[in-house]
Formats: structure tokens, sequence, C-alpha cells
């Protein structure tokens, strides 16, 4: 295997999730009963289609309010070590409880939830053949977050390059995973998710970074309370990252090779050349993967990668 060596290793081909669970799951996901109003789906912000995020510089609240942060992809979840911008749990299933019960997103009561889901039979048979339990609050977090952990991207090009397809990528593009290697990118976008398990300063070598709000976004800090954590954020996956735009948690940047250059910067102190960032940038979008068998698109904004 050729990513033996390697800082990062493929995503699995295959999710072992239970597929009646996944499939109802599935359903859940795109069902607009599951919030409050009746007006919104998790596929609202994280439509599968369009990369599994809403391409929007922050998410937009059923309620309103500015402080919300950028859409995170749905997709490759699983190989999280915890979630959201700020890391509030590293447990999928609390997540899920979380965005379905917090008050400015789903906004759904445990009561209401349920007795939704008894209204319908179809559901009904569903949950009493993937549960021995049936019909609980438990099965039905459960089941939403079983489809999210089947929702993996494999078989990029740069994963067939790290299976032992040394021709899956060109000359440009192996260069520009080099760099990425030989500048220290690779320090925090590592592992089979190339982030998602690490939490860093957003600004290391440049306190103020332009575009950024006002004011300034604590990051962590809102979880922990700890100075240290002020201004820190979970790494985020570089998966399928070349349709995923716009970036970072506040969605400020909607060009990729922007975005390296502002990375090298603020978290390297690096200036690279625009050859280096284009090499970059190159081996990034070589990082699209598939979900049933095709490439993932971007939002109608965005640009995917060709086959």
């Amino acid at each position: 295997m050729a990513h033996g060596n390697e800082p990062i290793a493929p995503v699995p081909l295959n999710s072992n999730i239970d597929p009646r669970r996944a499939a109802l799951g599935r359903q859940l996901f795109h069902d607009s009963r599951l919030s409050h109003d009746q007006k919104y789906s998790c596929a609202t912000c994280h439509p599968l289609d369009h990369g599994g995020m809403d391409g929007l510089p922050v998410a937009k609240s059923p309620v309103g309010g500015s402080d919300l942060r950028n859409t995170l992809t749905v997709f490759n979840v699983d190989l999280n070590a915890s979630y959201n911008w700020d890391g509030i749990t590293n447990n999928l299933t609390d997540h899920t409880a979380r965005i379905l019960e917090n008050p400015r997103l789903m906004n759904m009561s445990e009561a209401e939830l349920l007795s939704r889901i008894r209204g319908d039979s179809g559901y009904m048979a569903a949950f009493q053949s993937a549960y021995p339990q049936g019909l609980t609050r438990a099965s039905v977090l459960d089941a939403i977050a079983s489809f999210e952990r089947s929702l993996l991207t494999p078989n990029s090009r740069f994963d067939r390059f790290l299976r032992g397809d040394v021709d899956a990528l060109s000359g440009e593009e192996k260069e520009g995973y080099r760099l990425f290697k030989a500048y220290g990118c690779v320090s925090c976008h590592q592992g089979i998710n190339m982030g998602g398990n690490l939490y860093q300063k957003f600004g290391v070598f440049e306190e103020k970074i332009p575009g950024e709000r006002s004011p300034l976004d604590s990051g962590r800090f809102r979880i922990t309370k700890a100075p240290r954590d002020r201004h820190v954020f979970r790494v985020p996956s570089l998966r399928n990252v070349a349709v995923t735009a716009p970036y970072f948690h506040d969605g400020r940047e909607p060009e990729l090779k922007e975005a390296v250059k502002t990375m090298a910067k603020a978290q390297l102190g690096r200036r690279l050349r625009e050859d280096e960032i284009d090499r970059i940038v190159a081996f990034l979008k070589t990082l699209t993967g598939k979900y049933r068998g095709k490439i993932l698109a971007g939002p109608p904004s965005g640009n995917s990668e060709d086959e």
C-alpha cells in the first residue's frame, strides 16, 4: 500500500453501517417535519448534491442572528474526532441532538419530534424493522447519525495515488503534495480526513487577518472559557475542499487560491510564490471524492473537478 509511509490515509471504500438504519436516517435527514416550523431539514444546510454544505459565508438560522459560522460539509463527518468549529462534542449522536433541539436551528422538543413521526405509518414500520425498541428519541438520533456515518467520499484521485496508482496525479499535483508536506500544511491537515482531529489558533503569525468579521469570533473559548482557547478552532477537513467554498469559520474567502495564501501567511508565517500556491491548489483539487459512484459536485457557484 503506497500510503504506508504517508501522513495521510485514503478514505475507506465502504462504511460498516446497518443499511436499514442508514436508509431510515436518509429519509429523516431530508424531512422538514423534523424542524419546528416544518420548513427546514438537515439537507437544507447540508445538500448532498452541493458538497454537503450550503455554500453561504455563514449559515442561515430560521430565527435570524449574526453570530453563526460557516456550514461545514457533512461528507466524511464520521472521520472527525469532534464536531462544529469549536468541537462542542465528540459524539455524532449528541451532535445530532444538539442540532434538532437548538432553538436557533431545528427547535424541536422530544415530544413534538416523536409525535410527528408516530403520525407516519411508514416511519413506524421502518423503526420497528430497524430497532428492537422501535421509535424512541435514541433510535431517531441513531438513525440520522447512522446515515451521516455512511456519507463517505472515497476514490478521489489522491486516494487512488495513496493506494498505489502513481499515475493518478500529474507532476504538478505531486509537486503540490510535496510542498503541502514540506511547508507544514500537513502538520494540521493529516490523517484520513486531512483535518478534523486537532485544534489550532486562527492567526498564529498574524493576529489580525484581512477580511475577518468584527467583533472577532472567540472560537473554542465559547465552550471551555479557557484563555488559551480564545480564537482557537477545530482544524477543518480538506477532503472535497475544492467544492466546499467559501472558506474559514466566517466564510470570508470564496477562492481556494486566496485561502491557501492566507493560511500560509497566518498559520505558517510563509509568503509563497504564485507558482507554489498554484501547485498546492492543483493538489487540493485532487481531494474531491465520489459519493454513490459519482464525483462530488459543489454548490452552483462552486467548481467541481472533472473525472
